[in-house]
């Protein structure tokens, strides 16, 4: 019996479930060769990437090791891939000690994600983009708490207890409404009136939730001022300089901490590995996710540009469409290796999840013309319930 060895990069929403979905499909359907699986990340762990919110508030872990999540059947190689040598089906990464290393494969799927937008130095504010700065802005509300305790001055008293968040889609609201209720738990617990906390939201659109009815963004308004958040239309954050935030109306806002969370950008790092990519940076590929002009090479997720054949229209980038991909990607290998017919990519159904802080959340889908949303606690159980699938987490 052969040995077929699919070589996998990343370790993320996309990744995790393309191993699954491989496994599953090819794994078990293929009769004369044994398939082996690498999994290949820089990290030696996956990052919950959609809770980075958490540290900023706690100290919840958002990463899972990748030993755990597949304790056998998966090689997990620590590393960077550095290049792609398709016509000789041949990848090159370098490991956690700088070494170079030479590796062959029979499939690639390349699966790297997406980064955070974050602003330019210049523009001041801490983007909430890693676990070292969702840490940082912990580290930073805290003291600034303490220092508003003793502070005389009320103007700047009330600087201090005033957050911005710049950037209202998902994560912004989400962040927001998290901030809302932790801070001003602590604030009381150091003996500080809560009300006097502001976490004020910034949105650069004439509303919230541009993906869904507005009625729906309407409702998310509604419960974000419930939980103490306050919420600015059409004002976009430019820069924050000593305390104070400029806004694209020309009005200045006066903080103690300024949060960016600006959204994704397909990751600047496959543009390394000689891939065809659109001026954006996504991967192009076909309805089956084969990159244009590479044999046996895939790629899902946040950093490819997928388009629904029927619609036309990209697919989004949340870990629901990565998990949908994947799930599919496994089928399509099968069919590509059996030299049969491969299922075309299919948009995963308009559905939304959104967490406003703890036990409370709205959902919100689109099915057979039919708009339904759900909230309160069954919202935030079905929020959670999303978290936890898409990293591979069974309860």
């Amino acid at each position: 019996m052969t040995i077929m060895t699919c070589v996998i990069v990343g370790g993320g929403y996309a990744g995790i479930h393309a191993v699954t979905s491989i496994r599953k499909y090819v794994g078990t359907k293929l009769t004369k060769q044994a398939l082996r699986i690498i999994l290949i990340d820089k990290n030696p762990y996956h990052l919950r990437k959609v809770l980075l919110f958490k540290p900023a508030i706690g100290e919840e872990e958002i990463t899972i090791p990748l030993n755990k999540l597949f304790p056998e059947g998966v090689e997990i190689v620590q590393a960077t891939v550095t290049s792609i040598e398709a016509e000789n089906k041949r990848i090159h990464f370098q490991d956690n000690l700088s070494k170079e290393h030479c590796l062959g494969y029979d499939i690639l799927v390349l699966a790297v994600g997406s980064s955070i937008r974050k602003p330019d130095q210049a523009q001041g504010g801490i983007a909430l983009s890693d676990i070292e700065s969702a840490r940082e802005i912990r580290t930073k509300w805290r003291a600034n708490l303490y220092k508003a305790k003793s502070e005389k001055d009320m103007a700047l008293r009330s600087e201090l207890l005033t957050i911005a968040v710049a950037g209202a889609g998902i994560s912004g609201m989400e962040t927001s409404a998290e901030l809302a209720h932790y801070i001003r738990s602590d604030a009381k617990t150091i003996g500080i009136d809560p009300s006097d906390v502001k976490i004020v939201l910034l949105n650069s659109h004439p509303r919230l939730f541009q993906e869904g009815p507005a009625k729906v963004g309407r409702a998310l308004e509604q419960a974000l001022v419930q939980r103490g958040v306050t919420v600015k239309h059409e004002n976009k954050a430019l820069k924050e300089e000593g305390g104070r935030v400029t806004l694209s109306t020309g009005e200045t806002l006066s903080v103690g901490l300024c949060i960016w969370t600006l959204g994704l950008f397909p990751n600047p790092f496959i543009k390394n590995l000689g891939v065809p990519f659109t001026n954006e940076g996504g991967v192009i590929v076909d309805s089956c996710y084969r990159v244009k002009g590479l044999q046996d090479v895939y790629c899902i997720g946040d950093c490819a540009l997928i388009i629904d054949p029927t619609s036309g229209k990209p697919d989004g980038k949340t870990c629901k469409e990565a998990s949908a991909q994947a799930a599919r990607l496994g089928r399509i290998i099968l069919a590509d290796r059996k030299g049969g017919r491969a299922p075309s990519h299919k948009s995963h159904m308009e559905f939304f999840c959104i967490a406003l802080g703890p036990e409370q959340g709205i959902v919100w889908l689109r099915r057979w013309g039919m708009n339904v949303t759900i909230s309160g606690r069954l919202g935030w159980f079905i929020r959670k319930w999303t978290w936890d699938i898409a990293s591979l987490i069974k309860k």
